[in-house]
């Protein structure tokens, strides 16, 4: 480890050794191959949003990867509360939160044991995931607008949370839509389309344009989630 010198150098270092490429990080983060390929050539300086994103994926310390400071291994606090589980054939079991569960969900989403005991659903999973995912099955057809990219009532969202730490700094909201868990709105599934770091807002877009934009700030809100997969049931006639 002699040559792990750089950020580029370091990172490069954990993708190979986790056997992954700048494609399978491209995919799972969002962020892209040209901003990837950059910080592996240690050219320019990444900003924060997306080293923390990095860091969160191959659960790496923060300092270890931008200073060569400490160990690798990040003290891994997310996972100590998660209620994921995964069997022999690759199927992790995600906690869901039904529609009929999003009033106590608001209430309950801090208490270990109220998580544990939500029902879980199976998803395919090609390797044991890090972070924290739950499931939410998609309320109203505010994110339908009849095209590839709509979220349907009922589909179930594979959800993994966005780390409160991450909030402040520019979220990477390409490519992905979110859950918020709202203190006074509830859970609503939206795509962020602006995040102003600095006053804490972020502003919330529904995909059927009968439904206007709107902000909220950062400090009305529990939990924002990702999501990462969508099951959606089959119409039978």
């Amino acid at each position: 480890m002699s040559t792990v010198n750089s950020v580029g150098n370091r990172l490069k270092y954990v993708m190979e050794s986790s056997g992954s490429t700048a494609y399978k990080l491209n995919k799972s983060t969002g962020i892209s191959q040209s901003t990837i390929s950059r910080i592996l050539k240690d050219e320019g300086v990444p900003n924060r949003s997306t080293l923390l994103t990095i860091c969160d994926h191959y659960n790496i310390s923060l300092d270890w990867l931008t200073d060569g400071i400490g160990v690798k291994d990040a003290v891994n606090h997310v996972n100590e509360a998660s209620h994921t589980y995964y069997n022999d054939n690759n199927i992790m079991y995600v906690p869901l939160v039904n529609q009929y569960a999003y009033a106590g969900y608001l209430s309950g989403y801090g208490d270990p044991e109220y998580v544990e005991e939500l029902p879980k659903i199976p998803f395919i999973a090609d390797k044991e995931y890090k972070g924290e995912y739950l499931c939410f099955e998609a309320k109203g057809d505010s994110m339908d607008d009849g095209t590839d990219e709509a979220i349907k009532e009922r589909d179930i969202l594979l959800c993994r949370n966005v780390r409160k730490d991450y909030w402040k700094s520019k979220l990477h909201i390409n490519k992905w839509d979110f859950v918020i868990v709202h203190k006074e709105i509830g859970i609503v599934t939206k795509r962020i389309i602006k995040h102003d770091v600095e006053n804490g807002i972020i502003t919330l877009h529904s995909l059927n344009d009968y439904y206007e934009d709107f902000d909220v700030h950062l400090k009305d809100v529990s939990q924002i989630l990702n999501i990462v997969d969508i099951q959606r049931k089959k119409n039978r006639r």
